[in-house]
């Protein structure tokens, strides 16, 4: 493949030459540096879709492929890696149409089950309650349970809670009978899925009451509180969120906000390994206007919750291409590029600016699905672009965020796919910074301009670290992906161009690349 060129580049940056060299300056402010990141900020989402569950998290136990009762080691131990924080399940638009009590019993007695929302696939029910709470477990994450609403019932929604959390009672005895003695550990529960949408089509009036309904019978049982979390918007419905929050604010601790990078919803959405440079850079101006959307939703919820009580949960997020060539339909199945990682990268940087409100997001999803962090292929696994910026801003989890001044040049970008005319203005560099609890600094930045170089002047505000260690991910092209006949072309590897001098600290930054780095 082959990036195609952008012709007339000169008119979209106006006088700046190309194949420069520009500058850039980041002032921190450590001394502001207040509002803790949640490391559930790096949460990830797995839906009955595709070979999301089946092939990429679970091959059951009596697969050839090496697996530890029914999950993949390769994965396992790569999700391991990531430092999971949260994962989200069954859905999306699929947990509106799941009844967990067919995904429990033993595994030769569950019924088999058509996924309408994707592809029409037939299911066999194997992975269910027990095998995704006990792959968190394994992974040392938090479970995020998405109950159905769409198409269940308030006693369906509250026996689900009770068999998961309860000490005793009739559902705590179906599960012991199930081979689970003690309940698990259950925090976060979805109430419904895009109900605007795949998850009943309502309005936000209909909704609120709903929601209103169905949380009243999720228990908290023996000193597990949930933290429940209502169906929020997609993109811009304002209106929702305003509705949302005004008829049940006060009962909800968080309220879900979906935005992905995709070009509309009818026909292509584009190819995710042949693009324009035009369409990458359309691509991460799309990206970082969810910054102009989380402000929007934010005024709205500081409005009605002024102490910023109820988290704001983009628990959806990230690219949306068209399948690749050969896949099923509706599986969603996408390869994962170095244009993906910038997409990455640039949206966590933007998280972490409003987690004063923002508590949680999960990236749309953790195996070969959208945006995934892993591709699976029989026994072979890759890890994606994407897994990798996961990977080197793990650092960011629970560390204090410190807040910043960036000047750098930005370019005119087009605001519609495929579309001249509109335009947005677009940064060329951006950037995030964190302290942890033992003092150690934690800088990441991404040059996205895939020409010049970016010599970036860092004033530390008074930091007194001396030390620094890197690491870059770049590539020799933005179309440059990992494959399972080429696993490693795109990887993170040590970085050293860089000076720290009084109170300075200056990054000679490659076009094209996302730099972590760390100062003790």
């Amino acid at each position: 493949m082959k990036i195609k060129p952008l012709f007339g580049m000169a008119l979209l940056i106006g006088a700046m030459p190309l194949f420069a060299q520009k500058e850039a300056q980041v002032t921190l402010f450590p001394e502001q540096a207040k509002v803790q990141i949640p490391k559930e900020i790096y949460g990830q989402f797995a839906e009955h879709l595709g070979t999301c569950i089946y092939g990429g998290l679970w091959v059951g136990e009596n697969s050839d492929i090496p697996n530890t009762d029914g999950y993949r080691n390769d994965v396992l131990q790569a999700l391991k890696d990531l430092k999971v924080p949260v994962l989200r399940w069954p859905g999306g638009c699929f947990a509106d149409e799941y009844h967990w009590m067919d995904g429990i019993g033993p595994k030769e007695n569950r019924p088999r089950m058509v996924n309408n929302n994707w592809g029409g696939t037939v299911e066999d029910n194997s992975f269910g309650t027990h095998e995704f709470l006990n792959l968190c477990e394994l992974l040392d994450c938090e479970p995020y349970v998405s109950m159905n609403v769409g198409s269940g019932t308030v006693q369906e929604t509250a026996q689900w809670v009770e068999y998961m959390t309860a000490e005793d009672g009739p559902m705590a005895k179906l599960r012991k009978a199930n081979g689970r003695q003690k309940p698990w550990k259950v925090k976060y529960i979805g109430v419904g899925n895009e109900s605007w949408g795949c998850g009943g089509n309502m309005r936000p009036e209909y909704y609120a009451d709903l929601y209103r309904r169905y949380q009243t019978y999720c228990r908290s049982y023996n000193g597990n509180r949930l933290f429940k979390i209502a169906s929020g918007s997609g993109e811009y419905d304002l209106h929702w969120t305003e509705t949302l929050m005004k008829q049940a604010g006060g009962l909800m601790d968080g309220l879900s906000l979906h935005y992905y990078t995709v070009s509309g919803w009818s026909g292509s959405k584009g190819s995710a390994t042949d693009f324009t440079e035009a369409d990458y850079y359309w691509t991460l101006g799309k990206c970082l206007d969810i910054e102009n959307c989380l402000k929007a939703h934010i005024k709205i919820m500081d409005q009605y919750d002024p102490r910023k009580r109820v988290g704001l949960m983009v628990d959806e997020w990230g690219t949306w291409w068209d399948e690749e060539p050969g896949t099923i339909s509706g599986h969603l199945y996408q390869q994962n590029t170095m244009r993906d990682a910038f997409v990455a990268a640039l949206s966590l940087n933007v998280f972490h600016k409003y987690t004063e409100r923002i508590k949680m997001t999960n990236i749309a999803q953790i195996a070969n699905v959208l945006q995934s962090m892993i591709l699976t292929k029989g026994d072979r696994m890759v890890l994606t672009p994407s897994y990798h910026v996961f990977k080197m801003y793990n650092v960011h989890q629970d560390a204090t965020f410190i807040p910043m001044e960036l000047k750098c040049d930005s370019m005119s970008v087009r605001a519609e796919m495929g579309k001249e005319g509109k335009t947005r203005r677009m940064p060329l560099v951006s950037a995030t910074a964190s302290v942890n609890a033992q003092g150690v600094v934690h800088i990441s930045l991404a040059n996205v301009d895939l020409k010049d170089k970016e010599n970036v002047t860092i004033d530390l505000g008074g930091l007194k670290q001396k030390t620094v260690s890197g690491q870059i991910l770049t590539a020799a092209s933005v179309d440059a992906l990992n494959s399972f006949e080429k696993p490693e072309t795109v990887k993170p590897v040590d970085f050293k161009d860089f000076k720290i001098s009084k109170g300075k600290l200056t990054v000679k930054m490659p076009a094209m690349s996302i730099i972590a780095l760390e100062l003790k």
